[in-house]
């Protein structure tokens, strides 16, 4: 069983920076690939970020390229999301997301977290 747990969120002032984690806990095998989304309300969900585990090879949306940075460490299983300059534009539900293969943009994932909220005030 694969579980995704997301600490991290809350609130944080416009300039600032946030991070949020994902704590990948997974039975047996290795998911090579683990995955940032977003949604506000009213809008469609948004991929931020991914990373492809065994190469840290990674992608960022342009709407948090250059202000953001998705890591991982192995020890702890846990994929980061740090982006800083943070706008209220940023305000979403923050979702992480795992699959064995990185899927195709648009694609769906096999494994969600619950979510954490972000919010960004002016």
């Amino acid at each position: 069983q694969v579980q995704l747990v997301e600490p991290g969120g809350g609130p944080v002032q416009a300039g600032g920076s946030l991070t949020v984690s994902c704590a990948v806990f997974r039975y047996d095998y290795s998911l090579d690939c683990v995955g940032w989304f977003r949604q506000a309300p009213g809008m469609e969900r948004e991929e931020v970020a991914r990373i492809y585990t065994p190469g840290g090879v990674t992608y960022y949306a342009d709407s948090v390229k250059g202000r953001s940075t998705i890591s991982q460490d192995n020890a702890k299983n846990t994929v980061y999301l740090q982006m800083n300059s943070v706008k209220p534009e940023d305000t979403a539900m923050y979702y992480c997301a795992a699959d064995w293969l990185c899927p195709s943009r648009g694609d769906n994932w096999r494994y969600w977290g619950q979510g954490t909220q972000v919010t960004v005030s002016s």
